[in-house]
């Protein structure tokens, strides 16, 4: 490689792991800042909001709905903050790798003890950046999904929905967007699935 390219690589190198960083900042912990509860710790242990506003509902903190926003809006927005600093200019591949680097740091999070979220909220602020807008319209069926999961009893309804969700997505990314970015979009549902690992078991487990 010439010095030129060295130095290409190198600058998209150290924009990744910059993005992989923002990714990695805990809005879940900052959501329960004077709360005295650690939320990787408590209820599910799941640094996300969903969590976040079921303990709140547990310790009765009535700041609840403030602090899930919080947590669920801070952790859309990291990855597209990261992309919008670093991605203008740099070629698509390169800029799916920064999306998935902050989805990774969301995912396992070197200041969480390389634990973390499902990466789904992460996931879908990625996607807001790189991605036809109106791809994200299909995530009304996030909610569609957990509302029909409800009346019908299904065991981890919150995880069947993300992760119909999330294949849906993926899926419509490759038919519209094409190969390059559904490979992307695909690697980025692998790890939302490796994710929620533990609540596959719990599905299958329990017949639901």
């Amino acid at each position: 490689m010439r010095p030129i390219e060295v130095t290409i690589v190198v600058v998209q190198a150290v924009k990744i792991l910059a993005c992989f960083l923002i990714g990695a900042i805990p809005f879940a912990k900052v959501a329960m800042l004077g709360t005295g509860i650690d939320i990787t710790k408590t209820g599910s242990k799941n640094p996300g909001f969903n969590n976040v506003l079921r303990v709140c509902r547990e310790y009765g903190i009535r700041s609840k709905n403030p602090r899930a926003a919080l947590a669920l809006v801070g952790d859309i927005a990291k990855a597209y903050v990261a992309l919008a600093i670093f991605a203008p200019g740099q070629p698509s591949n390169v800029q799916w790798m920064m999306g998935i680097a902050a989805v990774a740091g969301h995912c396992w999070n070197p200041f969480l003890g390389w634990n973390g979220g499902k990466g789904v909220a992460t996931t879908s602020g990625m996607l807001f950046y790189l991605v036809h807008w109106h791809l994200m319209l299909c995530l009304i069926l996030y909610p569609t999904l957990r509302m029909i999961g409800r009346r019908m009893g299904w065991k981890q309804e919150g995880a069947i929905s993300s992760m119909t969700t999330m294949f849906v997505l993926s899926t419509l990314v490759l038919i519209i967007d094409g190969i390059e970015s559904g490979i992307f979009a695909y690697l980025t549902l692998a790890i939302v699935i490796v994710r929620h690992r533990s609540n596959i078991r719990e599905i299958f487990s329990s017949g639901a």
